[in-house]
């Protein structure tokens, strides 16, 4: 396996963090990453955008939450911390990337203290629920808007 590693969007590489596509019949599960790069953009205090490398080539994007509320209404609803985007790009799946990019983001969570990490995802054929499930997230009964929440418990080191 080549070198896998996570970068951050620079000038130098974000034309082609814009260019990055999942599969067509995915699209309607993940919004596309310069949507992800205009949310970071707004919100740079939570958000966390890093580009995925395997080798030199440029496999997908992966964009992390910190201390973010669900329902800020909510005084009972708890800061998470977790998983707000994942795009692999198509034709690269199922090579581990997509695992390697959710190992990353929940070692971020872990360095700056934190125990668990949250995910959302939207339910149906071809959604990414499998793949998350098979990485131990569990089903917290929760929804955030149409979308069902997803929590994994990390070991203490």
């Amino acid at each position: 396996m080549p070198d896998l590693r996570l970068e951050k969007v620079t000038p130098d590489n974000v034309d082609a963090a814009c260019r990055l596509a999942v599969r067509s019949d995915q699209e309607r599960f993940v919004a596309p990453v310069v949507k992800s790069l205009a949310e970071a953009y707004v919100q740079p205090e939570v958000a966390w955008p890093r580009l995925v490398f395997a080798g030199e080539e440029l496999v997908g994007f992966v964009m992390a939450f910190f201390d973010v509320r669900f329902d800020p209404a909510n005084s009972d609803d708890r800061p998470r911390s977790g998983l707000w985007r994942l795009n692999i790009a198509d034709g690269q799946q199922g090579r581990g990337y997509g695992r390697f990019a959710v190992e990353s983001v929940c070692e971020e969570i872990r360095r700056r203290g934190q125990s668990r990490v949250t995910v959302t995802w939207g339910q149906g054929a071809g959604g990414p629920e499998r793949f998350y499930l098979k990485l131990g997230f569990c089903l917290t009964g929760e929804m955030s808007g149409d979308q069902v929440v997803g929590e994994l418990d990390l070991p203490t080191s």
